[in-house]
């Protein structure tokens, strides 16, 4: 595995522990679709949340969320319908959030949770 990937994958746990911890109910995680995959998809209340995780090891090239294109979130949005579309179920409203994420050299992750970007 190569060193981004390590990072991302453990960018990802902590996500999800975060969400958890705040209450949100996983439901997928890594869901691929034709044009990509969706990092996390929970429930917040009545709410659908496709969660994009961005970690970085700091901030030299920029806040991870900085990564959060309107390309990638355009990309989002047809994986979302997808998901949908594949998961039957009542209706429910939907947002996007992204957790930001960054993994410092020591001390805990520091993690930034950006509610309805989408």
């Amino acid at each position: 595995m190569r060193a981004e990937d390590a990072v991302g994958r453990h960018g990802e746990e902590v996500a999800a522990r975060h969400l958890v911890e705040r209450g949100y109910e996983l439901l997928d995680r890594n869901w691929r679709g034709t044009a990509g995959e969706l990092d996390l998809v929970a429930l917040d209340g009545g709410t659908l949340v496709v969660v994009e995780v961005k970690t970085r090891r700091g901030t030299a090239y920029g806040h991870p969320a900085e990564a959060v294109t309107p390309a990638k979130l355009r990309r989002i949005r047809r994986l979302t319908a997808q998901w949908l579309h594949e998961h039957p179920g009542p209706r429910r409203a939907v947002r996007v959030d992204v957790v930001a994420i960054v993994l410092p050299r020591r001390g805990a992750a520091q993690v930034e949770h950006l509610t309805g970007v989408l």
